[in-house]
């Protein structure tokens, strides 16, 4: 394995390339190679397969993209390259970069991925186009019609190797790989290094060189400011707001785990004044691009994404990366926090969590190698302050026009200070800005830090998970000896539906984490818990059962959303119906019998089990 460098003084021209490719790579302003670049371009250069691993925007197109062109710079026809990508927006990414490689060589590329029409890309592939670069499914998909041959490839390069076998497109890329020659090269680029991306490697790589850079200190996004605050579920949105506001950032990737989390977060952030939209999966492939088009012409200022979607998001200038959840593990986190600080630029990431899960967050930050600080939110006044530092930094950077403006409303005798504080006020009144002495300086009493971020036991953790602003419970008086125990008042519960069982992996510890993360409802408010194969039911204190509802009709446990309803929507009707049948009225039988109010039935009445007894008895 090769050793870690940054790749600093290592000019592109010292790697052997073709002059018209440095020109190109000059005209784009590279001077210097990035230490992934400096590592594997020389042996993909010589004909040597590579596994490598870097970091997110670490520079992996330029790696493999230029030797595949210093391959191809000849100019022959047919599929001699073949470059696979996890989605759609990765790989028009990929062909963009290649393209602009390829400005002064005679080389064409098409892209082909699901969601688009088959004409343009069927007549690439006829045409001859010697490199493809697609998503596993539509490549899979021209194998079997028969309109992509790959008996003549010369050069695969599978890149996001371990997003592929996120999504599910593993045995896609190893049919696929089976069709090619034995003889390709075959460039492998993978951020995280799973079992079973290292299997594809050892069945279809020869003899590959390992190379890494960004990767021996412990994290792939350590050059990432990385922060964390502990906030309940039904405040999430409002914590979002309020550090947008603060923070003031140039661009936002919001990462939810699910459409409809997108949807709802980015309405939430449009309804109070931010430009924001969402992306995902359930959006056409023309709504997607037009959403990624103004995101990157910097129009909006904020998407919401989900994984699937944000794969291949390429937008240099994000500055901050928001996780609305808690990444289900430390390979989803590096690649969501990638997505700033790109290029070595400054980035910074937000992770918000429940308070029940800063044990799962602790562990995260060590198996990632990660360093996280706590994160307390801006006041209404220090919010104010940064609209009106950010408003002081346009004014100076106003054009000339309004300067010679202002020097003319000067010359006519018109006070500056009239001219700035009137300037200040109406731009305050169309951004809705308040006056500091109208703001309060106190934040929200849920956004106040309680807790130190840890798991129980860590090194900074509280000792427990009660708040100091906790009270004492009174205690319950002592049970006098032979007194009956008290028995649950269940009339008070109501029992909730749950769309998920054994089958799912649900257990009753799952069901009681995800309760307390959606809702303020404590675990002594959860009552008994049955586990079916498919489905669950859940009872809850009737006083709080209705807060689990304020967010929607879903309930996350485990990592899965699960439909939730109320079992019984009127569960005062079903009490009633039992009161008319008097079965809260009866007392027990021995009771009754010993107080002689219960009459024997006499043995006329009784039914003979059988004719032969009958005729016996009489």
């Amino acid at each position: 394995m090769c050793s870690d460098f940054t790749g600093d003084g290592v000019a592109f021209s010292e790697l052997g390339l073709d002059a018209r490719l440095l020109q190109a790579v000059e005209k784009l302003g590279f001077v210097t190679a990035t230490g992934i670049q400096a590592k594997a371009i020389p042996p993909l250069m010589d004909g040597r397969d590579v596994v490598a691993r870097a970091r997110t925007g670490s520079g992996k197109t330029a790696a493999f993209g230029l030797p595949l062109l210093e391959r191809l710079k000849d100019g022959k026809p047919g599929p001699r390259a073949l470059i696979m990508a996890p989605t759609r927006e990765l790989a028009l990414q990929v062909t963009d970069a290649i393209d602009a490689f390829s400005a002064h060589l005679r080389v064409r590329t098409v892209t082909v991925y699901g969601g688009s029409s088959y004409r343009p890309q069927l007549a690439a592939l006829r045409a001859g186009v010697p490199i493809v670069v697609g998503t596993p499914g539509r490549l899979l998909d021209l194998l079997k019609r028969g309109d992509l041959r790959l008996d003549k490839i010369e050069m695969v390069v599978l890149d996001e190797a371990d997003e592929m076998l996120r999504m599910g497109f593993i045995e896609d890329v190893e049919q696929i790989l089976a069709e090619t020659p034995k003889t390709k090269q075959v460039a492998l680029f993978s951020a995280t290094m799973p079992q079973p991306i290292r299997r594809v490697a050892e069945r279809y790589l020869n003899d590959p060189l390992t190379v890494e850079s960004g990767m021996d200190v412990g994290t792939a996004v350590d050059h990432i400011r990385q922060r964390v605050i502990v906030v309940p579920n039904y405040h999430k949105i409002e914590a979002l707001v309020r550090y947008l506001r603060g923070e003031q950032p140039e661009a936002t990737l919001v990462f939810c785990r699910t459409r409809a989390g997108c949807n709802e977060v980015a309405d939430e952030l449009i309804h109070l004044g931010l430009d924001a939209e969402a992306l995902h999966g359930d959006m056409s492939q023309a709504h997607r691009e037009k959403v990624l088009g103004r995101f990157r012409s910097r129009a909006i200022q904020i998407v919401v994404a989900t994984d699937v979607a944000a794969r291949g998001l390429d937008v240099e200038h994000i500055t901050h990366v928001v996780n609305m959840d808690l990444p289900e593990n430390s390979d989803i986190y590096t690649h969501r926090v990638g997505r700033t600080g790109r290029a070595g630029r400054e980035g910074t990431a937000l992770t918000l969590v429940t308070p029940n899960q800063r044990g799962r967050m602790h562990r995260m930050s060590k198996a990632a190698g990660a360093s996280f600080e706590e994160y307390e939110l801006p006041s209404d006044v220090e919010i104010v302050r940064a609209a009106q530092q950010r408003l002081e930094v346009e004014m100076a950077n106003a054009g000339d026009s309004a300067r010679a403006w202002v020097r003319g409303l000067k010359e006519s005798g018109v006070r500056m200070e009239d001219v700035a504080a009137g300037a200040l006020a109406l731009l305050a009144k169309e951004r809705n800005l308040p006056r500091l002495e109208n703001v309060s300086n106190d934040l929200p009493p849920w956004a106040k830090k309680r807790t130190s971020l840890g798991a129980p036991g860590a090194p900074g953790a509280p000792k427990s998970r009660k708040s100091k602003d906790d009270k004492p419970a009174a205690k319950a008086p002592k049970k006098k000896r032979g007194e009956p125990k008290a028995a649950r008042n269940e009339a008070t519960e109501i029992e909730i539906f749950v769309g998920g069982g054994k089958k799912q992996g649900v257990t009753p510890a799952l069901i009681v984490e995800a309760i307390m993360a959606a809702a303020p409802i404590a675990a002594r408010e959860v009552g008994g818990i049955q586990i079916g194969d498919k489905t669950s039911f859940v009872r809850v204190n009737g006083s709080v059962a209705p807060l689990l509802f304020l967010s929607g009709t879903t309930l996350a446990v485990g990592g899965k959303d699960l439909k939730m309803a109320f079992a019984h929507p009127r569960p005062e009707a079903n009490t009633s119906a039992r009161k008319k049948r008097g079965s809260g009225t009866k007392k027990p039988r021995a009771k009754l019998k010993a107080k002689g109010k219960l009459r024997a039935k006499s043995k006329a009445k009784r039914k003979p089990k059988s004719k032969a007894r009958a005729k016996k008895r009489s």
